[in-house]
């Protein structure tokens, strides 16, 4: 293989690190609310079991990725998860949070579950963020897989691997930040509402629905605009919540 395709290829390597780790942060916060309430072993099983979940999803999503791209109904699916867990907490902690300490808590196997769903949506998105960066890059010659050349496929596989990491490290703050800090939970929660709102947008700029312009949801206007309200979100939330704070649950 020659330098110049080496070093493109290397150049790439490193925006799909720094997009994965853009996505593994978002990622990371919604599997750390999904597992907060769990007791401290169960929760470190639902992480594991949602990582690993990660990695398979994301893993089989480069074999089908010719497929994925075609099918909007995907993330339209995910939108509306991400979207629902949002809303449904907020309301029951602002309107009925009188209410809350009489309903019994997700148990770590309904929560895996429910982390699972969340990957599946948010392979599909990490995987065609990545094929959208690696596609012009020149062919190696190397065998295809998955109907990629081979070596954009490791090119690929390799950026996701190491948004994995961050993913699993992040995780992990992220519910000790939760658990420190728990008036970032409504914060949190649009966040993981916001996130809801990206998948949206890229559903609705499919061609298949064509609601939003075909290129918008990769535009540089809105993917500023998404990354500047989600650290307002976060930073209002840091800033508004008090260490150690006593909330009604």
């Amino acid at each position: 293989m020659e330098w110049t395709i080496l070093l493109e290829y290397g150049g790439v390597l490193l925006l799909l690190i720094a997009l994965e780790g853009l996505l593994a942060a978002d990622n990371a916060l919604v599997l750390a609310i999904m597992v907060k309430h769990l007791p401290e072993e169960e929760r470190r099983k639902a992480l594991f079991y949602g990582l690993a979940g990660a990695f398979v999803f994301r893993f089989g999503s480069l074999f089908v990725i010719s497929f994925l791209v075609d099918v909007w109904q995907v993330q339209a699916i995910g939108a509306l998860y991400l979207l629902f867990i949002a809303l449904n907490h907020i309301f029951r902690k602002i309107l009925v949070k009188g209410k809350e300490k009489a309903k019994g808590k997700t148990g770590l196997w309904a929560t895996v579950f429910k982390v699972e769903l969340a990957d599946i949506a948010f392979a599909v998105d990490s995987i065609l963020a990545a094929v959208a960066l690696a596609i012009a890059l020149p062919d190696t010659g190397l065998p295809n897989i998955g109907g990629l050349d081979g070596g954009k496929f490791l090119v690929i596989f390799a950026g996701g691997f190491v948004g994995l990491i961050i993913m699993r490290y992040a995780a992990n703050f992220f519910v000790k930040l939760l658990q420190s800090k728990p008036g970032l939970e409504i914060a949190a929660f649009l966040i993981v509402g916001w996130v809801g709102v990206k998948l949206s947008v890229y559903t609705l700029s499919h061609p298949a629905l064509a609601v939003l312009p075909e290129g918008f949801a990769k535009s540089p206007e809105w993917k500023i605009t998404f990354y500047c309200v989600l650290l307002l979100i976060a930073l209002g939330g840091f800033l508004l919540s008090k260490k150690n704070e006593e909330i009604t649950k």
